[in-house]
């Protein structure tokens, strides 16, 4: 009778960790599921950037030979550029229902894929439905080495009478649905603007000149 006992209360036992372990499933499966029908509801998607304006106070490139000496042959000196721009970007979140939370934007100039200013912080930001956010950052580059490629790119860029400087953005945003917070999400943002520059010098341009742009950016997250 011992032994019978035992066996009825293994049996007892299998079928409650069955049961134990298809409840969980069935909880995981429902949470999952009100998950993907709350996306569906909602559609999320990705905020729209603009860049509207840039204002050049500065763009320029040195690339002027060293003086040669007994010793050493002539050479060049490390080809730089030198930026200073203000631009104005215009963000919106398109969403009726999901608010945007914008963490560490950091804004910067490009030029043929090479980073040519520091890159400038802009702040914290909550956005809430169809909401608008602007921000005016100031971008610096002070004599930035630059391959010989861009020298030559430049040159043809500068006889054309225009260049195409490229304005970033590296970030994260948080998608807010409610009270619920979602986890941080990469964004990248990519602005091109055409600047368009004096022919008395290479890559030269009058101070404070301002261009509106109204350019629409690409955005990934």
């Amino acid at each position: 009778m011992a032994v019978k006992e035992c066996g009825h209360h293994d049996q007892d036992d299998n079928r409650l960790v069955r049961l134990v372990v298809a409840g969980v499933a069935t909880f995981i499966i429902l949470i999952l599921f009100v998950i993907f029908l709350i996306w569906v509801i909602l559609r999320p998607s990705k905020p729209h950037f603009i860049l509207q304006d840039a204002t050049l106070f500065a763009f320029n490139l040195s690339s002027s030979p060293a003086t040669p000496t007994a010793i050493e042959p002539p050479s060049l000196t490390p080809n730089t550029i030198t930026i200073t721009m203000q631009v104005t970007l215009l963000a919106r979140n398109p969403n009726d229902r999901i608010g945007i939370y914008y963490h560490k934007l950091d804004v910067y100039a490009s030029y043929r894929n090479q980073q040519i200013s520091l890159g400038t912080m802009l702040p914290s930001t909550y956005q809430g439905h169809k909401d608008v956010t602007l921000w005016s950052p100031f971008l610096y580059g002070t004599a930035v080495p630059v391959s010989p490629y861009v020298l030559q790119s430049l040159t043809q860029d500068q006889n054309a009478g225009g260049v195409l400087v490229n304005v970033k953005v590296n970030g994260r945003v948080k998608w807010k649905v409610g009270s619920w917070v979602s986890g941080k999400y990469h964004l990248y943002v990519n602005c091109p603007a055409y600047i368009r520059l004096a022919r008395d010098g290479i890559g030269s341009a009058a101070a404070a000149i301002k261009y509106q742009i109204m350019q629409s950016c690409s955005v990934d997250v």
